[in-house]
């Protein structure tokens, strides 16, 4: 009975740092809805001490709230995690025909824009926040929103992780921190994923899950699966080598 209680409090705790709401982009006309949850321990952050931020993209027709095993780890780990959800009900449908990467273009640069809003607008209300290092996270068409911004080369991203994305090529280059975490179900498009020599060169790194299936990846996805991304993301963020996230 006492370890059932300490669950509930555990997550009422969490629940109690939750902040769900929609921010209007003026210039865009545009709402943004986000799910806004904090730092374990709040009080390690400061003007002087600021703590980090990761901004999380769901991946497309999966709500922005079903990655809250993503959110609670970078929580404990000292985050501000800011879940967005790209898709409006008056959006374009994402396309499924023609040249995926000229066809769903404007799906990406509409989310990257999206992220370079959130970032000037919420780091002026979250002044004990570093939204000049920011850390990205998204799965599937979320990471393809992540990338795209990484690759217009904004000074403030210092980490880029994506989840099996696969359509928009990964920044070559040594200015951000990038981790690939891949499913086994389906393949990226040619030139998406840094080769071996370019990881090597660049310093990202690209981990595959065994037996992980794409449309997993979010809190109705088996926990074996969670548990393995949460473990690779925390040693990633923790400076282990991609040597040995590998083996991990």
């Amino acid at each position: 009975m006492s370890y059932l209680k300490g669950i509930v409090i555990i997550v009422t705790c969490w629940l109690n740092t939750v902040n769900a709401e929609n921010i209007y982009d003026e210039a865009r006309d545009r709402i943004i809805p986000v799910e806004i949850t904090f730092p374990v321990d709040i009080k390690l952050c400061s003007t002087n001490l600021k703590c980090p931020v990761a901004f999380l993209s769901a991946g497309y027709g999966v709500p922005h709230t079903k990655y809250t095993f993503l959110s609670k780890q970078f929580n404990q780990l000292g985050y501000l995690v800011i879940a967005i959800g790209h898709e409006l009900p008056s959006d374009p449908a994402l396309s499924v025909s023609g040249n995926l990467y000229e066809t769903r273009s404007e799906n990406w640069i509409r989310g990257a824009k999206t992220l370079d809003f959130l970032k000037g607008s919420l780091s002026k209300r979250f002044i004990e926040y570093n939204f000049e290092q920011l850390t990205l996270i998204g799965h599937s068409n979320g990471g393809d929103i992540s990338a795209w911004l990484g690759n217009e080369g904004k000074s403030y991203i210092q980490k880029i992780i994506t989840l099996d994305h696969r359509r928009v090529p990964l920044p070559r280059n040594s200015n951000f921190q990038i981790l690939s975490i891949r499913a086994s179900d389906f393949p990226a498009d040619k030139g998406v994923l840094p080769t071996e020599a370019e990881q090597e060169k660049y310093g990202s790194c690209v981990v595959n899950i065994p037996k992980a299936k794409h449309n997993d990846i979010a809190d109705f996805g088996p926990v074996w699966l969670k548990e393995n991304i949460n473990v690779l993301i925390s040693n990633y963020l923790n400076r282990l080598p991609c040597s040995k996230l590998i083996k991990a």
